[in-house]
């Protein structure tokens, strides 16, 4: 196998645990995937949409 292959499985695997892990591994792992403020913002854009525990909270829909 090659860098490439092992690089998508660990990918892989550190989406399907994404919610389980710590904040601070969750962060760090974040840190280490991204370089610039595009891909950053991207990523964090798709973790936020598909794991609920990264999610930020709903907006009110009413003033009150």
């Amino acid at each position: 196998m090659d860098e490439n292959k092992f690089a998508a499985l660990l990918g892989h695997a550190a989406l399907k645990v994404w919610p389980e892990l710590s904040r601070d591994a969750q962060e760090m792992l974040f840190a280490a995937a991204v370089d610039d403020g595009i891909i950053a913002n991207t990523l964090a854009t798709y973790l936020h949409d598909h794991h609920p525990r990264t999610a930020h909270p709903p907006k009110p829909t009413v003033l009150v």
